[in-house]
């Protein structure tokens, strides 16, 4: 059992005079995945490395799943730690390394030593030839292959040596809160999970509105929301998911607006009480999960007429992408399940039968006005009565 990992990352090593404060945020949120694992561990740099310790008794597999949700994790490396020793002692190790490891039988191999304490004996060429020869001499059905080899042996020598082989893939990106926070518009449906993790793929924490609309949408269309805000939480860390009633809203565009521009204007106004809600929380942007020409009203007509309302940029990671695209990120990261079960939100409740695809803004305007006597106050009531969860993963 291998009581360290060795932690890779990618683009964090090209920030420069900033690279600590990345390799900080990777750290954080290490630590906050670690902490559904048992066990514990300690989160550590060294030499421009990052290296979890296991302290004790652990879930090996637990732990590396859980690391995989770490964004900014391009790599994980299980690795066997020890102190300094001379190259005969080093080559030993090595070779008893490999048969415990690997299937020696049939393979190929190919030995990558690195001196970063240039005190070292042996240089990494001189490294590799001694290794790579010792291995052979014990191994018989082992043979070389520099270019493709069934197993690349790294051999890291620096306050420790540190040998691995395995690197086990972290999903990427950069680390949660190292580009600010946006405010992700969370249904019940497939699209906008995928939206959040995909923006918070690119460093940026977020928090989540959801427009709940009781008696149409039931008390299980809520808590679905929240199980997904829960999935994606392992992720991005923990939402703040704003629940508004729009209830009240809705019914009044339903019943003062032309139906098939109900859910142009619905969206509207969901996105003027999103951005609202975005700026009090100190928010640089709005999220969504539309896609071009998936339904009525997301057009490029539709989207332009829902764009009109903010100020605050918009961001739709999934716009130029096809459903089974977004099926596919919604099945890798636990979300697609929960998406599909049959309770209804408040966008397919008050659907139009025949929505208009190519809406004018000027005429949306202009039917936005019968709204006028009532609006104002059902929007502030929106705001006033909204529910706050702090959502974690579980």
């Amino acid at each position: 059992m291998f009581s360290s990992f060795l932690i890779k990352y990618g683009e964090i090593g090209v920030k420069g005079k900033n690279r600590y404060l990345f390799e900080n945020a990777l750290m954080q949120q290490i630590k906050y995945a670690l902490k559904r694992c048992e066990g514990s561990f300690n989160v550590h740099k060294a030499e421009g490395r990052i290296y979890v310790d296991a302290l004790g008794d652990y879930d090996y597999d637990e732990t590396v799943a859980n690391l995989q949700c770490v964004f900014g994790i391009t790599g994980i490396c299980p690795v066997e730690m020890l102190d300094v020793c001379n190259p005969e002692s080093l080559k030993k190790a090595v070779v008893d390394y490999i048969g415990r490891n690997h299937d020696t039988k049939d393979h190929t191999f190919k030995i990558h030593a690195r001196r970063a304490h240039k005190n070292y004996p042996l240089d990494s060429m001189e490294l590799n030839a001694l290794i790579g020869e010792a291995v052979l001499d014990e191994y018989e059905g082992l043979k070389v292959d520099v270019h493709d080899p069934d197993y690349l042996i790294t051999v890291e020598i620096r306050e420790k040596i540190y040998l691995y082989s395995t690197v086990i893939a972290g999903p990427g990106g950069m680390p949660v809160g190292t580009n600010g926070k946006a405010m992700l518009l969370l249904s019940g449906g497939i699209d906008s999970p995928v939206a959040g993790y995909m923006i918070s793929k690119r460093g940026v924490k977020i928090d989540a509105v959801y427009f709940h609309a009781p008696p149409y949408t039931s008390e299980r269309a809520k808590q679905k929301v929240i199980d997904l805000a829960k999935q994606v939480a392992k992720y991005s860390g923990p939402i703040y998911l704003h629940i508004v009633n729009f209830t009240d809203i809705q019914l009044a565009i339903y019943e003062k607006c032309p139906h098939d521009e109900l859910t142009i204007i619905m969206r509207r106004y969901m996105m003027k009480i999103a951005e609202t809600i975005a700026k009090e929380t100190e928010c640089l942007g709005l999220i969504t999960g539309e896609s071009i020409g998936q339904v009525a009203s997301q057009t490029m007509a539709s989207l332009a007429c829902t764009n009109e309302v903010c100020t605050l940029p918009v961001f739709r990671p999934c716009i130029g992408m096809d459903k089974q695209e977004i099926v596919n990120i919604s099945e890798k990261i636990g979300t697609y399940e929960t998406s599909i079960l049959p309770f209804e939100d408040c966008c397919t409740i008050f659907v139009a039968k025949h929505p208009v695809t190519k809406p004018s803004l000027e005429v949306i305007k202009r039917h936005e006005k019968h709204l006028d006597d009532c609006i104002d106050e059902m929007f502030k009531e929106a705001l006033d009565t909204r529910e706050t969860l702090v959502v974690t993963s579980e």
